[in-house]
């Protein structure tokens, strides 16, 4: 099909997308943007077409099989996710780069530092959601919430290649609920540290004299 990421509105609208899913699983999000354009499903913009090569496809998907099984390990996942921080924000910053290598420098950099903190973004919401729901003493949340996180990336990423505009505005409010779950965390976590030690709390009715 034609690139219909042509216009530079649609082309931002399409790395906020993006962005959000890799920040959320970026092996899923690269091996389904390589297969869409290796099916000839879209044209990807810029020099993103390297991800249509089956050694880019065949190296995500196994990836993605790892963090398939990772992520969904109650304890182990806050760990995984600690470390994709290196891997998920940088390559989306990479992705941004890369797909407006047509439109020169000033474009290149700042879409890659929109993707970043667009997967930066991501990757806190994600992260933050695990918190809430690792204590919980079955892993049925835990695992749920992954599956969830999973289906969404690709469908996101999916549709950000046909509808780029309506993709990026259910991101951005997206961000917003994040934002929100974020700063409720947080505030729940200084009250629990808040609470004082030791503090004997007043008796009330009689008290009895030796």
């Amino acid at each position: 099909m034609p690139n219909l990421l042509i216009p530079r509105e649609d082309l931002l609208a399409f790395l906020v997308a993006v962005s959000f899913a890799a920040g959320l699983n970026v092996y899923a999000t690269i091996a389904t943007l390589g297969l869409l354009a290796h099916a000839g499903v879209v044209v990807l913009p810029g020099q993103l077409g390297v991800l249509a090569e089956w050694w880019v496809i065949g190296v995500s998907s196994a990836l993605f099989a790892i963090e398939f099984v990772a992520d969904k390990i109650p304890v182990f996942d806050l760990i995984w996710n600690a470390l994709q921080t290196f891997v998920r924000v940088p390559v989306a910053s990479f992705l941004g780069f890369a797909a407006t290598s047509q439109l020169g420098p000033e474009w290149q950099f700042a879409a890659a530092s929109i993707g970043g903190l667009v997967a930066l973004a991501a990757h806190g919401g994600k992260t933050a959601a695990r918190v809430a729901v690792t204590p919980s003493p079955e892993p049925l949340s835990n695992i749920g919430l992954s599956l969830a996180e999973d289906a969404f990336t690709i469908f996101v990423t999916w549709f950000a290649t046909r509808h780029p505009l309506i993709a990026a505005a259910i991101v951005l409010a997206l961000i917003v609920v994040m934002v929100v779950l974020i700063r409720w965390i947080i505030r729940a976590l200084k009250s629990l540290f808040r609470r004082p030690g030791g503090a004997i709390p007043p008796q009330t009715g009689m008290v009895s004299q030796p």
